[in-house]
């Protein structure tokens, strides 16, 4: 078990589909890194430079969200590649709607 410290979060990535709106099929080879992924695991939160109060991260376990292509650490634990990302680097959250299908794949549909 890995326990983030302060305010990095455990990211798991998300595969993202393999194929682009056209139809058409992206090999392996081709493929870029997703730069959407899920939390795993949360730190305590950043300690307030002013107040020395610890304050809790915006993202939860179980969060669905963005990041950059170049963002974070990559790590392998328990034979599974993760990420260590500060919260600070991820750009937000994937919210769902009422029917369950995230935004982004309603606009793609």
């Amino acid at each position: 078990m890995f326990r983030p410290l302060q305010d990095r979060v455990l990211v798991r990535r998300i595969e993202s589909e393999a194929k682009t709106l056209g139809g058409i099929i992206i090999p392996d080879t081709a493929k870029e890194k997703p730069s959407e992924g899920e939390i795993v695991a949360v730190g305590p939160g950043a300690r307030d430079e002013k107040s020395g109060k610890v304050v809790p991260l915006e993202v939860k376990v179980g969060d669905r969200v963005l990041f950059g292509k170049w963002t974070g650490t990559e790590v392998k634990l328990d034979g599974e590649e993760l990420m260590i990302v500060k919260e600070s680097d991820l750009f937000g959250i994937i919210e769902n709607d009422a029917a369950g299908a995230t935004k982004k794949s309603r606009k793609a549909a």
